[in-house]
């Protein structure tokens, strides 16, 4: 079987994207996993393999069946739209927004038409998505709108801790007010799917709580009361291997140790916290339910460390690991 062809778009030229890719193919690794494919500008990869102190040669394809895909040769689709005597290294503009924004839509258009198995993408700017007049908030907003996926799942992986998201990049408030019943419920489905497209089919998803001690039924709180506990059992009722909800104290623990296959948290910073504590630089984020599968860092652009060639190669490593390991499955279909 032929090793996965895994498309990285290169992220914010201005960023850190250029450097840890680069940093990411320099060794041998991501090579016996996988066939990686840069799409970028040559430009701005040889300006990262100057800052990084690498020496590593471009092969520029026009497909990705001209790839060569072995060590010290990074394969590139060039799509040539970054001026690097214009672009300002780690700086918000427009310029890194729009190129960002190429990139995307080149390996997307890729994917869709079945010449890569996956993307693992790296780091974009939302202002400078804004200063571009691109309309999409971030990656999966942008991925969403150019594959007509409706709400794709997002899920973090670090070690064994798996972790679904029932809401993104909204207010707590807002996010408070989006923990009904029937929003759990319909997640809950749709996890249990994810998993199974990604070829995990045993073990329980854990449901996290939302107040202090699930709220001491009802004393602090009744979003357990009203929403979630009847989500669970619900879910239950229908066959789906569901459990909660679990005090968000220890749920991740319970599952990190094995009790759980995956836990679903209700808010943004509920699961951040938990996964980037455990470990920050192998914290990498699937998106699920999409046409096709895309792993991505999560972290940002570190514009304050841009153009210095000390950001940390890692979460790309792990990155592309992930899409590698679990492209196969999701694409059995």
């Amino acid at each position: 079987m032929n090793r996965p062809l895994i498309a990285i778009p290169l992220g914010d030229p201005a960023g850190i994207g250029p450097e840890i890719v680069v940093k990411a193919l320099a060794g041998s690794e991501l090579y016996e996993l996988s066939r990686p494919l840069v799409v970028g500008d040559g430009r701005v990869v040889r300006q990262a393999l100057k800052y990084c102190g690498l020496d590593m040669g471009i092969n520029y394809a026009g497909d990705p069946e001209d790839g060569l895909f072995k060590p010290g040769t990074i394969d590139l689709i060039d799509l040539a739209n970054v001026d690097t005597e214009s672009l300002q290294v780690g700086k918000v503009q427009a310029l890194g927004g729009r190129a960002s924004f190429d990139f995307i839509e080149k390996s997307v258009q890729l994917a869709l038409d079945k010449k890569v198995d996956a993307i693992a993408t790296t780091p974009i700017n939302k202002e400078s998505l804004q200063a571009a007049g691109i309309e999409y908030i971030g990656h999966t907003e942008i991925l969403a709108g150019l594959t007509g996926a409706h709400d794709p799942l997002t899920l973090f992986e670090t070690g064994n801790l798996r972790v679904f998201f029932l809401t993104r990049h909204v207010s707590l408030r807002k996010a408070c007010d989006l923990i009904t019943r029937e929003r759990l419920l319909d997640y809950i489905k749709r996890c249990a799917g994810a998993l199974r497209r990604l070829g995990i089919t045993e073990g329980t998803l854990a449901v996290a709580g939302l107040n202090p001690h699930c709220g001491e039924h009802g004393l602090f709180g009744d979003e357990e009361v009203n929403h979630i506990a009847p989500a669970v059992e619900e879910a239950r009722r229908l066959g789906y291997d569901a459990a909660g909800p679990i005090s968000a104290d220890s749920v991740f623990h319970l599952a990190l140790s094995g009790r759980y296959n995956s836990v679903l948290s209700l808010y943004h910073d509920q699961g951040h916290i938990a996964t980037k504590t455990l470990d920050f630089e192998r914290t990498i984020s699937l998106t699920v339910g999409l046409p096709f599968l895309r792993t991505s860092v999560d972290h940002g652009t570190a514009y304050d460390i841009a153009g210095t060639g000390k950001a940390s190669p890692v979460s790309m490593v792990e990155a592309v690991k992930a899409a590698a390991k679990y492209a196969p499955f999701y694409n059995r279909d």
